[in-house]
């Protein structure tokens, strides 16, 4: 099977490893992930401004280019997940602003095809788990994670507006907790799984920053937590320079790795 990919600016620069194992795990699992030719900087957060057309252009060229292909949309940082499901939903449900962004991409180039919301975008965790199943990812399961005790971080951008992003319950969440089910490790449920580790402050307010991070980290580590895992890179470098090391922040394709045994590779 496969799908287009967009991995983002963070996983194909400074975490390049974890966009390898993505790919990986996807390949070794029956999916492939094709990269989208030409792709550019989602914007890096989705302006809710309805006059902002210019930061969501790269990308409605991403959906059109899966589009094309007639294949779904498929990311793993969930900070380019937000924009671009926000996105393709202001396309989806907002006339005048799909007419607007049309009118520019037209722009010499007046046999452009219009688009208006037609891919279907889904972050990794959903393919894991609407696409090949949680069942046929235990199954692919070499190293399970008997005994390994977790925490998931849901963070801000995976699931609001839930509305919109439609992953799952946005106070009560089960996506990553039942992916940790399938590689044999224990989800450990602790208070502020869904709380921002202050990652978008950081360079504004660092104390304000690492005291979010902090007290996400001790109230996982309080819980039982000896690790907690995220889908946001923001997140999981925010946790881990400004989180005090209370515990390790583990990338949930790195922890997918280790359970199939590609990790070593």
């Amino acid at each position: 099977m496969k799908v287009s990919y967009f991995p983002g600016c963070t996983l194909r620069t400074k975490a390049r490893d974890l966009d390898l194992l993505s790919r990986r795990c996807a390949e070794a699992l029956g999916v492939t992930l094709e990269e989208i030719d030409d792709w550019q900087c989602c914007g890096g957060v989705f302006t809710t401004a309805r006059d902002e057309i210019a930061t969501k252009l790269s990308s409605v060229r991403a959906l059109k280019a899966a589009k094309a292909k007639d294949q779904m949309l498929v990311t793993v940082c969930s900070a380019c997940h937000n924009v671009i499901k926000q996105t393709n939903h202001a396309m989806q449900t907002d006339s005048d602003f799909a007419l607007r962004v049309n009118n520019y991409m037209n722009i010499g180039d007046p046999e452009n095809q219009p688009y208006y919301g037609e891919t279907k975008v889904l972050h990794f965790l959903e393919l894991l788990r609407d696409v090949v199943g949680f069942e046929r990812v235990q199954a692919a399961v070499k190293n399970p994670l008997t005994g390994r005790r977790i925490g998931a971080y849901y963070g801000c951008l995976l699931l609001r507006p839930g509305k919109t992003m439609a992953m799952d319950d946005v106070e009560n969440p089960s996506i990553i907790e039942d992916f940790l089910r399938a590689l044999g490790a224990e989800p450990v449920i602790y208070a502020m799984r869904n709380e921002c580790c202050g990652g978008y402050i950081t360079l504004e307010d660092k104390g304000l920053a690492a005291k979010k991070s902090s007290a996400v980290l001790a109230d996982a580590k309080s819980a039982g937590a000896e690790a907690v895992i995220t889908a946001c890179p923001l997140c999981k470098y925010n946790l881990e320079k400004n989180g005090g090391g209370e515990v390790p922040v583990i990338y949930f394709t790195e922890l997918l790795a280790e359970a199939l045994g590609i990790k070593e590779d």
